[in-house]
């Protein structure tokens, strides 16, 4: 099952959203922030995007900055930082879909990554406290490629990964997972569902650095690594230990064949096909062929 039907019998948020009232976006200088803010004012629907450089102020680890941020908005876009397998991130989900209970936001959407152990207690976090949340359960972003971990190695031709095998993941384009944000925030269905969303074929990594190598014209190849050689090559990109450890470990998890298998959720939340691969890739990719790295 691919979108989960969690609905709870609590009662709704008392306070009605108004046309003015905007959309609080956690991490809406995000990836996915980003996007989600992008749609809704397209729609003509006003947005708050905050985090520890805005005003007003949101900080993960300064609670006291939440009620301001949330006051007053319609509905909430929440992406956790640095990532919901963190210990303690449950309680602090679950602390933040209270509130937002509390204070009459109406909707409340959770990012969440597809796999991991730990995100699914933030999930159930989410889903006990607000009566109208929506779970965005994502596989590996295609645009990691592009704007996220593996950006970085486009220039140096390799990345590598510490991981079982070459296990094949089913990448999911972020545009896609915006665009059902966006429907759980605007439109009714969604309150307590789990959209488990994915691209729609699984490819290797080795495949993935294929296609992207195909695309943009550099050359790009997948290599296996140890967890050290994973973590001093992280901290000699400037991670600290401690992080890149936790991600050596999240990436060994999330790369053991659990989310081998696609979903259909993006369809079922949205009525089509998700974006492939390949055609991400071409899109996002063929801008700079032959040209160099952006």
């Amino acid at each position: 099952m691919t979108t989960t039907n969690l609905t709870r019998d609590l009662q709704p948020a008392t306070v009605p959203a108004t046309s003015s009232a905007p959309v609080a976006i956690v991490g809406g200088l995000g990836k996915t922030g980003a996007r989600v803010a992008a749609r809704l004012r397209e729609h003509g629907i006003p947005t708050r995007p905050v985090s520890r450089s805005t005003t007003p102020r949101f900080d993960w680890d300064d609670a006291t900055t939440w009620r301001a941020a949330l006051q007053g908005a319609r509905a909430a876009y929440v992406a956790y930082q640095p990532d919901l397998a963190v210990p303690g991130a449950d309680a602090q989900i679950h602390d933040l879909a209270t509130l937002a209970t509390e204070i009459g936001v109406e909707r409340f959407v959770l990012l969440s990554g597809r796999g991991e152990d730990g995100a699914l207690a933030s999930e159930r976090a989410a889903l006990a406290a607000h009566p109208h949340a929506t779970v965005c359960r994502c596989s590996w972003f295609a645009q990691n490629f592009t704007e996220g971990m593996f950006a970085d190695a486009l220039t140096t031709g390799t990345f590598g990964m510490p991981v079982p095998g070459d296990v094949p993941e089913p990448f999911v384009d972020l545009d896609d997972v915006a665009d059902v944000a966006v429907a759980a925030l605007t439109q009714e269905g969604h309150a307590g569902i789990v959209h488990e969303l994915t691209g729609p074929a699984s490819i290797t990594l080795t495949g993935a650095a294929e296609i992207v190598a195909a695309a943009s014209g550099l050359p790009f190849k997948f290599v296996r690594v140890t967890p050290e050689e994973f973590i001093a090559a992280a901290v000699d990109g400037g991670l600290d230990a401690p992080a890149a450890a936790f991600l050596a470990g999240l990436f060994e998890e999330l790369l053991d064949g659990r989310g081998v298998i696609p979903t259909t959720g993006v369809r079922d939340a949205l009525g089509r096909e998700p974006k492939a691969f390949e055609d991400w890739a071409e899109d996002a990719l063929s801008p700079i062929r032959g040209g160099g790295v952006r």
